[in-house]
């Protein structure tokens, strides 16, 4: 039988013996000794209490509320009250559903200066920003029927809710121009009663985007309510309402009664119409001078035969600087 010669591994672990390190050493034995006086076993230490672990919170679920929706415009609950418009129609008003013409053109010029206006100053608080006079110097200038047709203009935009105030308290026919009654509580009547609502004094017409408010009750101290606290407590509450609406204050004469003066203090512009073969410079310039309680006045030029720009009817002009 031939041989067989161990391998080189195997040779060298033979050699070095490689498995001695794998091997435990054999004890050696002590040499023997007295065996030492035995202690007292000391008494055992008690057992250490392991720590408490932490058990891990349950995680926290935080609700956060929806965002609360945008505030929607204040509707008053009463019937929507019709316009007349055959009456409007008769007595050459802008008509709220016919097709554009000179008198509509003019008025939505004057329109978008008044809102650019608006939409410029930003130092005034809203409710005085967003309420317009619109005045005169004496009576029979056409200021009721300037302040119906730009009111019937501003309810053409999609984004304004104009807000028409009948505030010639000594002679209101806003109302009855317009072909309502004229014998609701308003204006007065919320500014004598503080703990009043002032959007129920509003009334909602047939028109979409147009809305108005009575001079209400007669009184003999409207100037001194009208320069109460509660005026701009009232205007702050009807712009709050409905964030687009803007307010027209059809005010009496400046130079017949104090209303238009008291009022000037409370809106943010203030419209003079200027009827082109009445109104005397003498009376413009004291008008103007009545009114400055407003920062910025505005001039509307009133059955001009011929314009220079070649147009039969309206301008508008700024007259005054801006607060």
């Amino acid at each position: 039988m031939k041989q067989i010669r161990p391998s080189l591994l195997e040779r060298a672990a033979e050699l070095y013996d490689f498995g001695a390190a794998l091997r435990a050493p054999a004890p050696a034995s002590p040499p023997a000794a007295r065996a030492p006086e035995p202690e007292p076993e000391p008494e055992p230490a008690p057992a250490a209490t392991p720590a408490p672990v932490p058990a891990e919170p349950a995680p926290v679920l935080r609700v956060v509320p929806p965002a609360e929706p945008a505030a929607a415009p204040r509707r008053h609950a009463g019937p929507v009250a019709p316009i007349d418009r055959a009456r409007l129609a008769k007595a050459g008003f802008v008509d709220p559903d016919g097709e554009g013409g000179g008198v509509v053109e003019e008025f939505r010029l004057i329109k978008h200066e008044l809102l650019a206006d608006i939409e410029k100053r930003t130092g005034l608080p809203d409710e005085r920003n967003r309420a317009v006079l619109i005045a005169s110097a004496q009576p029979k200038a056409g200021k009721t029927f300037c302040a119906i047709n730009l009111a019937l203009s501003l309810a053409g935009e999609r984004d304004v809710e104009a807000l028409l105030v009948e505030a010639d308290f000594p002679k209101p026919d806003l109302l009855a121009t317009l072909g309502l009654a004229d014998d609701r509580p308003g204006l007065v009547d919320m500014l004598a009663d503080r703990g009043s609502d002032p959007e129920d004094f509003v009334i909602r017409t047939d028109v979409p985007g147009l809305s108005v408010l009575p001079a209400g009750r007669k009184a003999n101290n409207v100037p001194e309510l009208l320069a109460s606290d509660r005026t701009r407590e009232v205007l702050a509450k009807l712009v709050a309402g409905d964030r687009r609406r803007i307010i027209l204050f059809d005010s009496p004469p400046a130079l017949m009664a104090s209303h238009a003066t008291v009022l000037a203090g409370h809106v943010g512009q203030a419209l003079v119409v200027v009827r082109a073969d009445q109104t005397t410079e003498a009376d413009l310039r004291e008008t103007i001078g009545l009114l400055s309680g407003c920062g910025h006045i505005g001039l509307v030029l009133n059955a001009a035969g011929l314009a220079v720009t070649g147009r039969k009817f309206g301008a508008y002009d700024g007259y005054g600087h801006d607060q």
